[in-house]
């Protein structure tokens, strides 16, 4: 009787997790084996028009793009983003946390919600704004440094402002999110541990390095895995912003992906650029998860 109702209760957990799992077939799966074998074909505007002019030619996309300057380049890009954009988000989001969790803090509520709100107004309308505030002319933050005496700066027309700017511009609009994540996790810091260490004379700072990080370092991990690949993944902002300019200062691998596969509908060569994009972000997470577990993190 033990083993029939078992055998139920799996039979009914497969009956209602089937319609996810069926979606995610659809849905994930299908197009990403479809994008893998894309990826070892010459599938353009061509083939889509007729099936019979598509090719089978290897690695031949991949060989083509490790010899593209331009790919290198924006794998630099990204790169730059992720060395640089990590640690500045990850640092933000978990200063911004412990703000708004020191019971010390008055309105904490309106600022939790201030801090969260860049996260969820639209990308394209903050982006455009954004651009008004950096703009040359007229812009308020060349406005402020007029004050100052100093000369005006064209923030994304020139190529050594351009991803800096874009850099400040995604670190205020995602840093939100994670520090709801971290917020979370401060509420689970055992208070008894806290109240101990405040009792034997430890500071702010002690208290944080050796009672709250270490509760939290699996939540650290988790924001550092996902802030990387959202950094692996910038499209709109360059492509609002800059449009990938100037002289190709802030094109992204994923910005590079969007031109080959539907500005000049190199499909096969789109779908490369996304599983070698797809294996770095992979690798990355590998070395995340080594080194968490050498810190003792998980």
């Amino acid at each position: 009787m033990r083993e029939a109702a078992v055998r139920a209760e799996a039979r009914a957990g497969w009956a209602m997790t089937a319609p996810a799992l069926i979606a995610i077939g659809l849905f994930f799966v299908v197009p990403a084996i479809a994008s893998l074998f894309l990826s070892f074909t010459d599938f353009d505007i061509y083939a889509l028009a007729d099936l019979s002019n598509l090719r089978f030619i290897g690695f031949g996309n991949y060989e083509r793009l490790l010899t593209n300057p331009l790919f290198w380049q924006a794998m630099k890009n990204t790169l730059w983003f992720v060395v640089l954009g990590v640690p500045l988000i990850v640092a933000l989001s978990l200063g911004a946390a412990l703000l708004v969790h020191a019971r010390t803090v008055k309105w904490r509520a309106v600022w939790r919600v201030a801090l969260f709100a860049p996260f969820v107004t639209t990308l394209v309308a903050t982006a455009v704004v954004w651009n008004y505030l950096l703009h040359t002319r007229y812009g308020l933050i060349n406005y402020g440094l007029g004050f100052l005496g100093i000369a005006p700066v064209d923030w994304l027309g020139n190529p050594r402002t351009a991803l800096p700017a874009i850099l400040l511009f995604v670190a205020w609009k995602s840093f939100g999110y994670n520090m709801i994540i971290f917020l979370a996790a401060l509420q689970t810091v055992n208070k008894d541990l806290m109240d101990a260490a405040r009792v034997d004379g430890a500071g702010a700072w002690m208290r944080f390095r050796h009672v709250v990080l270490p509760a939290i370092a699996p939540t650290v991990l988790l924001v550092g895995i996902l802030t990387v690949a959202g950094m692996f993944q910038l499209f709109a902002e360059p492509y609002v912003m800059t449009q990938g300019g100037p002289a190709k200062s802030t094109v992204t691998v994923l910005y590079f992906m969007f031109e080959e596969g539907f500005k000049w509908w190199n499909l096969g060569s789109g779908a490369a650029v996304a599983f070698i994009l797809f294996l770095c972000i992979f690798a990355i997470t590998l070395v995340q998860i080594k080194l968490a577990r050498r810190g003792g993190a998980i």
